[in-house]
């Protein structure tokens, strides 16, 4: 192999030693195996979804007790798993959403739609478009999340009645 094709075919650049990446950083890929660490208490975070429907007090008190609650997710059963996020979201309850994602929630569609991210809910619907059916935590439509997001989730509403 040549000069250049060794250029061509090598990463323009790897931060392994640096980083402890395997490839380049842009993939995330970390050389070391993942630590295990012990499972959330169940009960915990059934609490936790639960409140996150709108307890935001109590919701503030437990993410101080146990941070990694912010991306948990309770099955209600059969299936019907619920984050922090999507209680709150479905809920119209923009403080706890809010909270949840200022502190590491993981955006979804149903958040977006719910906030008024017109942006978000376009793109995502522009690249999967039937993900409009797609329903949310209890079988909730991503249109009721619009509408519980009220007057800043407007145009959100308006783009979803259109489609």
């Amino acid at each position: 192999m040549d000069e250049a094709e060794k250029k061509v075919k090598e990463p323009a650049f790897s931060r392994k030693e640096e980083y402890g990446f395997v490839k380049s950083p842009r993939l995330y890929v970390e050389e070391k195996k993942m630590e295990t660490t012990a499972a959330l208490d169940s009960k915990l975070v059934e609490e936790f979804v639960g409140v996150c429907h709108g307890n935001f007090a109590r919701v503030k008190e437990l993410l101080m007790l146990e941070p990694a609650l912010v991306n948990a997710a309770w099955d209600w059963g059969g299936g019907d798993f619920e984050t922090a996020l999507g209680a709150a979201s479905h809920m119209g309850n923009k403080a706890i959403a809010n909270f949840l994602l200022e502190h590491g929630a993981r955006i979804d569609l149903f958040a977006a739609a719910m906030l008024g991210k017109l942006e978000i809910v376009k793109a995502a619907l522009s690249l999967f478009p039937d993900a409009v059916d797609i329903s949310g935590p209890h079988g909730i439509p991503l249109i009721d999340h619009a509408e519980a997001g009220g007057e800043e989730a407007k145009e959100v509403l308006e783009f979803l009645n259109s489609l």
